[in-house]
């Protein structure tokens, strides 16, 4: 009689870890599962960026161009007008920095 109390509570131990292994397994599959749909979430924003990037590229796509044979004058066109944007890009920081020099030579005296 005693063999037959230690074989049932065996075998309802077994099944009580059976139990708590499927429930363990169970929430780890809805954890992926919500895991794996914020993943798809951000594989479409990424995709719609890789859309917006590509779309931007093939509007200015003279910025990535190879220049090795283009025409000399069009080159030198192209440095002379670089050069100029970054001259006038110089001179608004050199404003910039005179009017906030202006403006603390003004604050502290």
């Amino acid at each position: 009689m005693i063999w037959f109390a230690v074989w049932t509570v065996l075998v309802l131990g077994a099944a009580v870890v059976v139990f708590l292994l499927l429930r363990r397994l169970w929430r780890q599959a809805v954890a992926l599962g919500r895991e794996l749909s914020a993943a798809s979430l951000v594989a479409a924003r990424l995709a719609e960026q890789v859309e917006a990037l590509q779309a931007a590229a093939e509007r200015d796509p003279s910025r990535t161009d190879p220049t090795v044979f283009a025409e000399l004058d069009v080159l030198r066109q192209r440095l002379a007008d670089l050069r100029d944007a970054k001259q006038g890009r110089r001179a608004a920081r050199l404003e910039r920095a005179r009017r906030t020099q202006q403006s603390w030579r003004a604050y502290w005296t």
